[in-house]
């Protein structure tokens, strides 16, 4: 069996820990795995790509060029627009954080709010405003990018990040923001390995059959009130966090998915 793992150059240099991981496991199971960065192309007898990049416009080439592209380019379009995850988890009826787009003072609520860019990733582009100046910052800081705006929804700067690994849940972790309203890890933030519910696991298990997703991550909010809301999608996703709570290897994970649907094609 042979594969690719796509990566941009510089994400590859940040990723190489879990590059290497893919690289050993591929290896005891006899495929063959090549990383590919950049404008590298696949040669034409792969029997699939990885794709742990943000451009689902090269992720649908590949899939018309006949590749079997992990994720597909619909799953990396949808998660990388926050406003089309919004209307996904509406359709599907899954509760989410209410987004609509901003794109001026017009179109933003009372304070306090979030405003953030479409397609931004990491918590970097999000940011709470409590006065009208603050959205005059980020409006003139983000010109000309596609920005949404949400209410600001308390949860204690904590968050719940689901893995999954086609329908089935891979792990998940719970995420808590340090000295900010984002929980992101990457950003300073802690991780505990979470337990879902029947309720929890049913409400992804629904989102992921309806994308029909390989390898994703869906970040929900964690209420007060015992609830969730969902708030974004990840393709690709990070799994710095499940590396660090779980004790598997996520990589040996990934390539056995893939090996099984491969082989009962």
């Amino acid at each position: 069996m042979k594969g690719y793992v796509y990566y941009s150059l510089k994400e590859a240099e940040r990723n190489r820990g879990f590059i290497d991981d893919l690289m050993i496991h591929a290896s005891r199971m006899d495929i063959a795995l090549t990383l590919l960065v950049d404008e590298e192309e696949p040669d034409d007898d792969a029997d699939f790509i990885l794709f742990r990049d943000r451009d689902p416009e090269l992720s649908r080439k590949w899939e018309s060029a006949g590749f079997r592209v992990i994720n597909r380019g619909e799953v990396n379009k949808i998660a990388n627009d926050k406003l089309k995850t919004y209307e996904l988890a509406s359709l599907l009826g899954v509760p989410a954080v209410p987004t609509k787009r901003a794109n001026s003072l017009l179109d933003i609520p009372p304070a306090p709010f979030v405003l953030k860019t479409i397609d931004g990733h990491g918590g970097r582009e999000v940011f709470l405003c409590h006065t009208q100046n603050e959205a005059i910052e980020f409006f003139a800081q983000f010109e000309g990018r596609r920005t949404i705006v949400q209410p600001y929804i308390e949860s204690d700067s904590t968050d719940v990040r689901v893995f999954m690994l086609g329908k089935e849940v891979l792990g998940a972790v719970k995420r808590i923001g340090n000295d900010s309203f984002k929980s992101n890890f990457t950003l300073g933030g802690t991780v505990e390995k979470y337990t879902l519910s029947s309720w929890q696991e049913n409400e992804v298990r629904r989102i992921a059959k309806a994308l029909k997703s390989d390898y994703i991550g869906i970040d929900f909010l964690l209420l007060p009130d015992g609830g969730w809301m969902l708030n974004e999608i990840e393709d690709p996703v990070g799994a710095r966090s499940l590396y660090i709570t779980h004790d598997f290897s996520v990589a040996e994970k990934l390539l056995e998915y893939v090996k099984r649907k491969l082989e009962s094609l």
